[in-house]
């Protein structure tokens, strides 16, 4: 048995695990983002609930371990930022620890138990407020010692026109400190903004998507750009990896009629052509942090007992 964790910077989600079919949610706890000490007293809580010693604990963090290093970048949790988590809550909590990126427990979710299964290579792709990506390949996770694969959102691939008349797309600066990244214009907030740069008009992305379905110019206009932008890099993504199938989450997955269109986009762009969609909503709707950390939790606990 193990406890997982889904942590973000609002909520501590935590889950029993025995087995791929047998995840049980435990109580949610505020995060006490700026107390270590409390914050370690909420995981030991949600611990006990528990009931039994657990094999080990695994963790859906919103942050980035650094591979070389096992320090977490995580800014919206200031208490756990810039440790090395694992080791830290192995001395605390007395338990064997595994962290991954929220994106890479969503990707590992919907590998073995969503719409990525019975696929070797699986890119989980997020368009939420930002953009971000996990892969997994053989039932394993790319980045389950750290790292950044399956970062798409970052780098500064963003063309400078797109659309037809051509819009000229700034490169916007992005929160890693790069300019021109999927992340500023491919999420929520990037639909928005591309609304905003080609029509001089504020529109929240729901209704931007609302006007495009029901046949509004202006929002097929933006959306024609936002597609132009966006379709490239997720194609290329799926060339370099391999992916033959690529399940979507975030608030812009709630759409099928924006990723019918993505799909069809990407699928003009690739090497290797599909005759069935590419680019698919998620299945994993509810909790899949949690339910990826439990996946990867299982996973550690197996090699540890292998390793006895």
């Amino acid at each position: 048995m193990i406890v997982s964790f889904d942590i973000g910077g609002s909520a501590i989600k935590g889950g029993i695990a025995r087995s791929e079919t047998d995840i049980v949610p435990l109580a949610r706890r505020p995060t006490p983002g700026n107390d270590f000490t409390q914050f370690v007293a909420t995981l030991r809580t949600l611990i006990n609930e528990a009931g039994e010693r657990p094999d080990c604990l695994s963790f859906s963090i919103a942050g980035v371990v650094d591979p070389d290093t096992q320090v977490l970048t995580a800014a919206n949790i200031p208490c756990a930022h810039g440790r090395k988590l694992a080791a830290d809550l192995e001395t605390e909590l007395g338990y064997p620890c595994l962290i991954a990126n929220d994106a890479d427990c969503f990707a590992m979710a919907e590998a073995m138990s969503g719409a990525g299964r019975g696929h070797r290579i699986v890119f989980g792709a997020i368009l939420g407020t930002g953009v971000g990506g996990g892969l997994v390949a053989n039932g394993r996770l790319v980045n389950a010692a750290g790292g950044f694969a399956g970062e798409w959102g970052h780098g500064p691939i963003i063309a400078a026109t797109a659309g037809t008349p051509p819009t000229a797309i700034p490169a916007y600066s992005c929160a890693c400190g790069q300019k021109g990244c999927v992340d500023t214009i491919g999420g929520a907030r990037g639909l928005e903004r591309l609304h905003k740069l080609v029509h001089d008009i504020d529109l929240r992305s729901e209704e931007i998507i609302d006007l495009w379905v029901k046949g509004d110019e202006p929002a097929a206009r933006t959306l024609d750009v936002y597609m132009d932008l966006v379709s490239p890099p997720l194609a290329l993504t799926v060339n370099i990896t391999g992916a033959t199938i690529v399940p979507v989450g975030g608030g812009l997955s709630n759409s099928a009629p924006l990723l019918a269109r993505l799909d069809a986009e990407v699928r003009q762009r690739i090497l290797r052509k599909f005759d069935r969609p590419l680019v698919v909503a998620s299945q994993c709707r509810v909790e899949p942090g949690l339910i990826g950390a439990a996946l990867l939790g299982l996973n550690f606990a197996r090699e540890l007992t292998d390793a006895a």
